[in-house]
């Protein structure tokens, strides 16, 4: 793989790992004095040769600047959002075809439009649950719906869990 196309990991003030930018914009970050590099691994970088300069880029670098955080709202609960969430798929069967939606608690029965009662369903799986509770239908969730994390969040799980990886 080509030096320009690697990506580099940023890290927040508080070591807190914020995302993956591309190379060319991590040297910026280093040349404008705005990041620092981070020991965190043995692992060296990579070396970038301009005209003028050797320029040593490490796979991680911290912010040195308070980075304000945008602020981040819970999306609303529509179709676009409910089948991002379920990764296109039927949270009964696993299908991808024919995908509807589907309140778990029905709301004839009390249940309501949340995060954590609506789940992409295929036609099939609805029309077989119905107006039904799942003990009722006798059907299974394959994952508990919940509402999306903070996208800084479910970077920083990713990252752990990779890092945890590497080291066994």
């Amino acid at each position: 793989m080509q030096v320009l196309e690697q990506s580099i990991v940023v890290f927040s003030q508080n070591y807190l790992p914020l995302c993956r930018v591309n190379i060319k914009r991590a040297i910026v970050l280093l040349v404008t004095n705005k990041a620092e590099p981070l020991g965190l691994t043995a692992e060296k970088g990579w070396q970038v040769h301009s005209p003028s300069m050797v320029i040593d880029v490490p796979k991680h670098i911290r912010l040195k600047i308070a980075s304000r955080e945008r602020m981040w709202k819970v999306p609303p609960v529509n179709r676009r959002e409910v089948l991002r969430r379920d990764h296109h798929s039927c949270q009964y069967c696993g299908s991808s075809k024919r995908l509807t939606l589907d309140h778990v608690m029905p709301r004839s029965k009390g249940g309501s439009h949340t995060w954590d009662n609506v789940v992409t369903a295929c036609d099939r799986c609805n029309s077989r649950k119905g107006d039904r509770t799942l003990f009722e239908a006798g059907m299974q969730l394959r994952i508990k719906p919940k509402a999306p994390a903070h996208p800084a969040i479910s970077f920083a799980e990713q990252f752990w869990i990779d890092v945890q990886a590497n080291l066994e």
